[in-house]
C-alpha cells in the first residue's frame, strides 16, 4: 500500500472515530442529521472522498444511516439497544378484566384537553399536507354533480379506485379499476371481508398480539379467535398457520403483514408467497391488512401478499387514516373472488361511502402530491422512531424489551413481569399521558406487562418530558 493511501485511510477512519466518539457520549443523539458531506469536508479542511469513506464506515456499523435526499441521520448505538422481544406463546387462559372495558376507557380520553396521546396510532394534524387536502376537497365539491350531495355508486368513486389500482404496482400488484371497493376507513373493509368468508360461530386465525379493532368486531359477529405465536421481526411462521389448519377448523386468516399493529413486524417476502400458497391450497381466504406498507423506512416500499394472489383468495385492505386524513375515513378493499360479497354487503350497510371525501382523496392521489408528502412523512416518523427508542432506553429501567419497526409508526415495549400497564394507564393519565396497555390486544389474559406507543407526533420537549416520567412511573411500580 502507498504511503499516500495510509495517508488517506488515517484521514477518514480518524474522522470516523471522533463521530463516533460524539454518538456513544450522546453529543450526538438519536435522530440527529450530521452536516452535510460538503459542509462536513470544509470544516474539516478534508476531501468530499474521505468523508464519504467516513460516513460509510460509521453506516457499515450501525451508528448512522443514510435517507434519500435527506443526508446521514444518527442511528441508536446498537450495543445499548435492549433484549430483543421474545416470539409470543399465545395460550388460552381465562381473563380478569373485560377488553371491552378497557379498550373503551383507553379511548374515552380522545376528547380530553392537553394529554399526550402515545395510544393514537394516527399521524399528528402537524404531519398531514392540511392546505392541500382543503384544496382537494374545495375542487371535490366543484366538480361533482350537485357539489357531491348524491350517492356515489356502490363500488366507489371511480377516480379513487383507478388511482388505488394504479399505486399497486408499487407493491407488485396489478390491480384494475373493477378490482376496488371503497370503504368508510380500513376498518371497514375488514368487517365486510370477515362477514364475506365467515359464519358466526367459525374460527379465525390472527397474529398474537393483534389489532384490538380486529378482535372486538370479529367477536361481535360471534368470531372464535386462534391467536398464533409471532415473531416480531417476521411475523406469523406459515409453518404455525399450517400446523393450525390440521388442528382446527379455520375459516380465514386475518394478518398485518406490513409493520404491524402492534409488533411493527414486516413479513419477508418469501414468507409472503409460501403463506398465500398454503392458504391457496386449503381454500382458506387470507383477509390482508395493509394500512401501514406505504410508511417504509428503507429505500422501496414492501410487497404485499396480494401480489402473489394467483386464486383470488386474498381479500386486500387499506386506507389513507393512516397516511393522509384518518378523519376522512377513506379505504378499500380489494376483495378477489368475494368481490360480489363484499359488493352487496357494502350495499346493505351502508349504500355507498362518503361522496366528496373519496373524490378529494383520488383527486390528491392523481396530482403526485400524495408521493411528496410520504417522502416527508416517512423521514419524520423514522427519526421519531430512533428518538422514541433512545427515549425507552434512557429513561425505563434496565431489562425492558422493545421492538425495533422498520416503519409505521408503532413501538411494542415489553416491561417486567411485575408491571401491570393498565394501572399504570391509569397513573399515567393523571400526569395527562395515554398509553395503550398491552392487554387490549387479545382476548385472553396476556401481555400485561406489555404497552404499545405511538410515535406518530412532532417530536417536542413535552413529548421526551412525558416519555421520562412515563420511565420513573414506570420504575416506582417496580
Amino acid at each position: 500500500m502507498s504511503s499516500s493511501q495510509l495517508v488517506s485511510d488515517h484521514k477518514y477512519l480518524a474522522l470516523a472515530s471522533g463521530i463516533e466518539q460524539q454518538i456513544l457520549s450522546q453529543v450526538l443523539r438519536t435522530g440527529e442529521k450530521l452536516p452535510s458531506v460538503r459542509s462536513l469536508s470544509t470544516q474539516r479542511g478534508v476531501s468530499v472522498s474521505t468523508v464519504l469513506q467516513a460516513y460509510y464506515h460509521l453506516e457499515g456499523k450501525g451508528l448512522i444511516e443514510s435517507r434519500p435526499q435527506s443526508g446521514y441521520f444518527v442511528r441508536f448505538d446498537p450495543s445499548r439497544f435492549p433484549r430483543k422481544i421474545q416470539k409470543s406463546d399465545p395460550r388460552p387462559e381465562v381473563r380478569s378484566k373485560d377488553v371491552e372495558t378497557i379498550i373503551s376507557e383507553v379511548y374515552s380520553d380522545f376528547t380530553m384537553d392537553g394529554v399526550i396521546r402515545f395510544s393514537l396510532s394516527v399521524p399528528a394534524p402537524e404531519l398531514l399536507p392540511l392546505a392541500k387536502l382543503n384544496k382537494a376537497m374545495m375542487q371535490a365539491l366543484r366538480d361533482l354533480p350537485a357539489n357531491g350531495t348524491q350517492y356515489e355508486e356502490v363500488k366507489g368513486n371511480s377516480l379513487l379506485c383507478r388511482q388505488v389500482a394504479a399505486r399497486s404496482i408499487e407493491w407488485g400488484g396489478h390491480l384494475q379499476e373493477e378490482d376496488i371497493i371503497t370503504t368508510s376507513g380500513c376498518m371497514s373493509a375488514i368487517a365486510y371481508s370477515l362477514m364475506a368468508v365467515t359464519s358466526p360461530g367459525d374460527t379465525i386465525a390472527v397474529e398474537s398480539p393483534v389489532y384490538f379493532g380486529a378482535l372486538r368486531f370479529a367477536r361481535s359477529i360471534g368470531l372464535k379467535v386462534l391467536e398464533l405465536p409471532t415473531d416480531p421481526d417476521t411475523g406469523v411462521d406459515p409453518d404455525d398457520v399450517a400446523k393450525a389448519l390440521h388442528t382446527h377448523n379455520i375459516k380465514a386468516c386475518f394478518f398485518v403483514t406490513n409493520f404491524s399493529n402492534p409488533l411493527g413486524y414486516c413479513m419477508p417476502d418469501e414468507q409472503k408467497q409460501h403463506l398465500v400458497k398454503l392458504l391457496a391450497h386449503h381454500g382458506v381466504p387470507l383477509i390482508e391488512d395493509d394500512l401501514y406498507g406505504d410508511v417504509y423506512f428503507g429505500k422501496t416500499r414492501p410487497r404485499s401478499c396480494k401480489s402473489y394472489d394467483e386464486e383470488g383468495n386474498v381479500l386486500w385492505c387499506s386506507s389513507v387514516s393512516k397516511t393522509l386524513a384518518p378523519g376522512y375515513r377513506v379505504g378499500w378493499v380489494a376483495p378477489g373472488r368475494f368481490y360480489d360479497k363484499v359488493r352487496h354487503l357494502k350495499l346493505y350497510h351502508s349504500i355507498t361511502a362518503a361522496t366528496a371525501q373519496q373524490q378529494a382523496i383520488g383527486s390528491f392521489l392523481a396530482t403526485g402530491r400524495y408521493e411528496h408528502h410520504l417522502r416527508s412523512l416517512r423521514h419524520t416518523l423514522h427519526a421519531n422512531s430512533l428518538r422514541f427508542i433512545g427515549a425507552v432506553i434512557q429513561y425505563f429501567p434496565a431489562g425492558v424489551r422493545i421492538s425495533n419497526p422498520q416503519g409505521g409508526f408503532i413501538l411494542w415495549v415489553e416491561l417486567d413481569k411485575s408491571i401491570d400497564t393498565y394501572q399504570l394507564y391509569q397513573e399515567a393519565l393523571l400526569h395527562k399521558i395515554s398509553i395503550a396497555p398491552g392487554t387490549m390486544f387479545s382476548l385472553h389474559d396476556r401481555y400485561q406487562n406489555c404497552l404499545r406507543l405511538s410515535y406518530g407526533m412532532v417530536w417536542s420537549v413535552d413529548v421526551e418530558r412525558a416519555l421520562k416520567k412515563l420511565g420513573s412511573l414506570i420504575k416506582a411500580m417496580m
